[in-house]
């Protein structure tokens, strides 16, 4: 999969995402970034310590799909945004954030779509 392709298909499906990453296990970024125009509202150490935290909390969610079936993804609510983690298999997490008023099940169903479109 292309994943700078798959990333800006998912920052032009809804102007409220602020950001769309690709990482694999290792925390390594391997497609997407910040939307233009906007500003990080982490340092870059707070979000890569983010980033490494998503990355063990996605390791752990793997290790518990034995007995309750694949995380699709997995959502907080900050006060000033949403940040989804969305698990694409076994290799890769997507990390996307958004204004706090975005319709949550709008992003969902714009990344759950874009994601099995690309697989084609």
């Amino acid at each position: 999969m292309d994943y700078e392709k798959f990333c800006s298909q998912i920052l032009d499906a809804e102007s409220k995402i602020r950001f769309a990453t690709v990482y694999d296990e290792w925390a390594t970024r391997v497609g997407g970034g910040m939307r233009k125009g906007i500003e990080n509202l982490l340092s870059e150490r707070a979000e890569n310590e983010l980033v490494n935290l998503s990355i063990l909390d996605w390791k752990a969610h793997k290790s518990m799909s034995k007995w309750l079936g694949n995380t699709k993804y997995t959502l907080a609510e900050y006060d000033k945004v949403k940040r989804f983690s969305f698990y694409l298999g076994d290799d890769f997490l997507l990390l996307v954030s958004a204004e706090k008023d975005v319709d949550t099940n709008v992003v969902v169903d714009h990344v759950i779509k874009l994601y099995y479109k690309n697989q084609e």
